[in-house]
């Protein structure tokens, strides 16, 4: 009796261990920062917000229209330029490294990315009145959060998600992950309150986000905001090789100029 008491409370200690390693190292799960290239010649913008110094990259062009993009967790963003510029040559473009990526100080955290969402889009607001909001994947959480609160012109949410929390008590399932993370980046929230034109751009093989998860945060926004579109034949991280991939994309530009 007293063995298996003590072997019971070995596992409990283990688990309890293993909880709280799970706490303090769930960002390194989370964020996988990338640096910036060497060599890497693009314009960039230097942005200053409270806690740290951010290099946005850009494309500058003249003109009422901007986007602003947010990447995914293990993006370099800056590798969207070209093709970028190439779909949208009428937009000024603005691609956020988030805090420790490509060259921009600081940690990433869901509060100090959302903070330097509404920084950048007051930026480029000031200067472009008509501005689209784009996120992929982890992007997709700051993009929502930030259109939910700023005056965003259209939406573009790219192999979007419903709750990071939720994601990551599909993949640790032994875990109470639900009550463990911090960034929990629950887009479901912000859903109910987008008014603009919306466009979800799922991978019909989407790996890392279960269709579910999109489904449900589909389900979260009012009749008539949102269309979704499904890319045949690829997955989460190979959404973008395709060229209906940017023929997608300028499917949101096109029904905002409907509006």
């Amino acid at each position: 009796m007293k063995a298996v008491l003590s072997f019971g409370i070995f596992v409990a200690v283990v688990y309890v261990g293993l909880c709280a390693a799970l706490f303090f190292a769930q960002r390194s799960f989370l964020y996988y920062p990338q640096p910036r290239p060497r060599g890497e010649t693009s314009a960039t913008l230097p942005l200053s917000v409270d806690g740290a110094e951010l290099v946005i990259s850009v494309r500058p062009h003249d003109g009422p229209n901007a986007i602003v993009y947010f990447g995914g967790n293990g993006e370099d963003v800056t590798f969207n330029l070209p093709s970028f510029s190439e779909a949208f040559p009428n937009h000024s473009l603005y691609l956020m490294n988030y805090r420790g990526y490509g060259g921009s100080s600081g940690a990433p955290t869901e509060a100090g990315l959302s903070q330097d969402a509404l920084a950048l889009f007051d930026y480029v607001h000031a200067r472009h009145p008509n501005v689209i909001v784009m996120g992929r994947s982890l992007g997709s959480g700051v993009a929502i959060r930030l259109a939910s609160q700023r005056p965003a012109s259209g939406l573009v949410l790219i192999t979007p998600y419903s709750s990071i929390a939720e994601l990551g008590a599909r993949q640790f399932p032994m875990f109470p992950v639900k009550w463990l993370m911090r960034d929990r980046y629950e887009s479901w929230r912000y859903a109910p309150l987008i008014e603009v034109p919306t466009l979800f751009v799922v991978a019909e093989h989407d790996e890392i986000i279960p269709r579910a998860s999109t489904d449900d945060l589909y389900a979260h926004f009012r009749a008539g905001i949102a269309t979704l579109r499904v890319i045949p034949g690829v997955g989460h991280n190979t959404v973008s090789a395709t060229p209906m991939y940017a023929k997608t994309l300028q499917m949101a530009l096109a029904q905002n100029n409907q509006q």
